[in-house]
């Protein structure tokens, strides 16, 4: 990657991959882009920041052109929770957008990074330690777009020979930026509540175990995947990648160790429950080890305890 550009950049990925990708690569090196200006100001001011929908493709074409980019991390996405309310919203941003981003590689000779999602399975996937390659039946449109895009980034260098890549993410946890309406967003938002309140209220049940990571593991994976000798890659572009596994009570067991008198109810959402109920406990990442070396830093313990340490100085706590 010498000049890439970033789509959905002030995301809850996006607003931090940007400024990883900047200290790498170089301020100028990495193009910022979202559908508006309302968002992080250090994304928007610290480098070459592009106004672009992706649902139009005109927009995604001058960008590239103008930066003359060799590499887009395609990150724009509806997600979960919000899908299920706006299905057509979601197919539109997410099956086109990912079109449109594929057509611009294939003239401009771009590689594509765009992440898939745990979503991309379903109920009769297996639960545990569910394979790299197995059956992805998804009974949400977000997770139907996932197995879609993947197979269209599948066809596209198959058929092209464009330089696609990919993982599947679980749910992601950040300090910097809070998730935009996902399934594992309960996640993120125990933390908050845990310091500023002392006590939460879990919209999903307890022992619903779901594959987890901390954002700094999830930007390490897009950095080395995209820097991976293309030789090795057997899979491209729906790498399974995991750094933990846990139910709510375990992350509110955590969390206790450090905040004693933080308490925890429980409120189930039955749309994110069902979605969750959906899902695997927990992913075989092997492939992704052995094709491009994969190794996350952070379990449940370490993240919580750096969780903590950044928002209480975040939230100057």
């Amino acid at each position: 990657m010498k000049k890439i550009l970033v789509t959905g950049a002030l995301g809850q990925i996006g607003s931090e991959l940007v400024m990883k990708l900047r200290n790498i690569y170089g301020d100028n090196n990495v193009v910022a882009s979202s559908r508006s200006r309302e968002g992080n100001a250090d994304v928007i001011e610290s480098g070459p920041f592009e106004i672009v929908d992706v649902t139009d493709g005109k927009q995604i074409v001058e960008a590239v052109r103008k930066h003359n980019v060799d590499s887009i991390i395609h990150l724009a996405a509806i997600l979960s929770a919000t899908g299920e309310e706006k299905p057509h919203l979601l197919w539109n941003v997410n099956m086109n957008g990912l079109y449109y981003v594929l057509e611009v590689a294939r003239e401009s000779k771009c590689a594509v990074f765009t992440p898939s999602s745990i979503a991309a399975f379903g109920p009769s996937t297996p639960k545990n330690k569910t394979p790299q390659d197995t059956i992805q039946r998804p009974n949400t449109i977000y997770g139907v777009s996932k197995v879609s895009g993947e197979l269209l980034c599948d066809y596209y260098h198959e058929k092209f020979g464009v330089d696609t890549r990919g993982v599947r993410y679980p749910g992601l946890i950040s300090y910097a930026a809070l998730p935009g309406g996902g399934t594992t967003d309960y996640a993120v938002h125990i933390y908050y509540e845990a310091l500023r309140s002392k006590k939460f209220t879990c919209n999903i049940k307890e022992g619903t175990k779901m594959d987890m990571m901390y954002m700094p593991d999830a930007l390490d994976a897009v950095v080395q995947l995209m820097e991976a000798n293309p030789d090795n890659l057997r899979h491209r572009n729906a790498f399974n990648i995991t750094a933990m596994s846990f139910g709510p009570e375990e992350i509110y067991r955590e969390i206790k160790k450090h905040i004693p008198e933080f308490e925890m109810d429980y409120k189930v959402d039955p749309i994110k429950q069902k979605i969750a109920d959906s899902w695997p406990d927990s992913l075989d990442d092997s492939a992704a080890r052995e094709e491009w070396g994969w190794n996350p830093k952070y379990d449940l313990t370490s993240m919580t305890i750096d969780m903590l340490e950044k928002l209480r100085r975040k939230l100057n706590l």
